[in-house]
């Protein structure tokens, strides 16, 4: 992935910044404009209303008529242009000439400009032009007297340059308030980009879509199958494994992401884990018929519970794993005891050779031979299968090394399986049996087991008796359930449960009668085809 030229927090800034700069010069402008345009209308509006408040005037009235002195007209026209702070106050008679000017010396003289014609005609209007006193904004209105015969005209000027010193000021605020905005944009950008990077554990997009590819691949590539719902109870994530399961179990005819837990998986336990905050581990589950070993646990962020996630297996492959580990602890189980066994023969031998003993050697290695001849002769003469019937002899010599006398019988030859996965199904089921009744036998008088085997009909029949100490009654029920033994001490009580998980899936049956300080009987019925023996 590449990696970009610009840290996430510099392009936020950049284009905060560049938002708010557009966004205040666009403003800049219309509001410029509109100012502008306000500044101009009010100002003519002052000229226009103070232009007629002179015409009304009587005094202004009475003084073009002659009823007064005229230098009352000046009077009044400075006061008001005091009062209002306009350029001039020009009051003029029906000829155009001034009866009132800032400058008095101009009284008497013709009105400059040439734009006053219209009033003189009865118009009231706005213009600009140039007089005496410069450019300026100027307001026309006749003046009439009582018997609305038009007596004269007033002109209210206002200059152009504070009408343009006006506009520029309110331009002025505009771009002051357009600046503090920018540095405010700037400001917030950079805490805007602080914030988003603090968020986001100080990670740039391009690491944050890396570990997200990367936490996608680990959870698609694992075995187990996981699925995870929010504190909402949606579901929001399914790997590959557990989809696979769910398939296997008719569940994927709609996506599951999306979901409710309880609407796709109804009776799971997952929303129970997300409601009480506690976990639940290694709990059987069967989802239509398929069943699995799961986990559920909260997810915790913060002190806070923000979801729940389950990791699970088919338990099919659970019990072929630990089937599988209790097949290879009896393999090496067994080679020890064979090992341990002849080391004891050879120092025997040794001793003898030393003494120069050598009839009791002859007669120790005869018997031994025999023996051996027997033993395995018998067992691999009658079990075809050569795994199985090492397996077996094995067992013989582990049990001798503990003081236990342990006797095969096949009443039928034994033929070679089929299916190759039925001897390591048998290894673990007599291997387990026969090491429980080792267990059983250990303190009574008698340390004897008895193994007997036949195949007909394609079911092969297993029958092991024991002289141990038997089992209480109260025990029948449950001794074949996970963690349940009569022995103290941890890690017991998988040994019959193994065995009976086997049994079942081999579609077999088991049974045991026992009987309190004299022994048990287990009694297997499988299911057996065979293959062809081995000559």
């Amino acid at each position: 992935m590449r990696q970009p030229r610009f840290k996430l927090s510099t392009i936020i800034m950049l284009l905060v910044c560049l938002v708010v700069l557009v966004s205040l010069l666009l403003t800049d402008l219309l509001i410029t404009d509109s100012t502008s345009e306000n500044i101009h209308n009010q100002l003519e509006e002052k000229a226009s209303i103070v232009s007629r408040t002179v015409a009304q005037s009587q005094i202004v009235k009475k003084g073009l008529q002659g009823e007064v002195d005229q230098d009352r007209i000046q009077e009044y026209a400075m006061t008001i242009q005091e009062e209002t702070n306009v350029l001039f106050v020009v009051v003029m008679d029906m000829n155009g000439i001034r009866q009132s000017h800032p400058e008095p010396d101009r009284i008497g003289k013709h009105f400059v400009g040439g734009d006053e014609g219209r009033v003189l005609q009865g118009e009231e209007y706005i213009s600009s032009s140039t007089g005496t006193l410069g450019k300026s904004l100027r307001a026309f209105t006749p003046i009439y007297d009582q018997s609305q015969n038009q007596i004269g005209a007033v002109a209210v000027g206002i200059s152009l340059q504070a009408v343009q010193d006006s506009i520029q000021q309110g331009h002025k605020s505009v771009i002051i308030g357009s600046i503090v905005g920018v540095l405010v944009g700037i400001i917030g950008a950079f805490l805007l980009a602080d914030y988003i990077k603090n968020s986001l554990f100080g990670l740039e997009p391009h690491a944050i879509a890396r570990i997200h590819e990367e936490r996608n691949r680990m959870l698609h590539s694992v075995r187990e199958g996981i699925i995870a719902i929010d504190k909402e109870a949606t579901i929001v994530l399914v790997n590959k494994s557990a989809r696979q399961i769910f398939q296997k179990a008719g569940l994927m005819d709609q996506e599951p992401v999306g979901m409710k837990i309880n609407d796709f998986l109804p009776g799971t336990m997952l929303q129970h884990v997300l409601e009480e905050e506690v976990s639940e581990l290694d709990e059987e589950q069967t989802i239509n018929g398929v069943s699995i070993i799961t986990n559920r646990v909260p997810l915790v962020v913060k002190g806070q519970v923000v979801g729940a996630i389950a990791t699970f297996r088919d338990k099919t492959e659970v019990n072929q794993l630990a089937e599988q580990l209790t097949g290879v602890q009896m393999y090496a189980d067994t080679l020890r005891a064979q090992s341990h066994e002849f080391m004891n023969q050879l120092h025997v031998l040794l001793g003898l050779i030393k003494m120069e003993d050598y009839d009791e050697v002859n007669h120790f290695i005869s018997k031994l031979v025999n023996h051996q001849a027997h033993e395995v002769g018998s067992v691999t003469q009658d079990i075809k299968d050569p795994a199985l019937a090492g397996f077996m002899i094995g067992k013989m010599s582990a049990s001798r090394e503990s003081h236990v006398l342990l006797t095969i019988e096949c009443e039928t030859e034994i033929p070679q399986p089929k299916d190759l996965e039925v001897t390591h199904e048998l290894i673990t089921i007599l291997g387990n049996i026969i090491d429980n009744a080792i267990d059983s036998v250990w303190e009574s008088t008698q340390k004897q087991i008895h193994v007997s085997l036949s195949y007909v009909d394609e079911l092969l029949t297993i029958i092991v008796t024991d002289t141990g100490t038997g089992i209480a009654e109260d025990k029948h029920e449950e001794i074949f359930q996970k963690g349940v033994s009569t022995k103290e001490g941890n890690h017991r009580g998988f040994g019959l449960y193994l065995t009976k998980q086997s049994v079942e899936k081999r579609e077999g049956s088991i049974d045991m009668d026992s009987y309190p300080e004299k022994g048990t009987i287990f009694t297997l019925i499988i299911p057996y085809e065979s293959g062809g023996g081995r000559e």
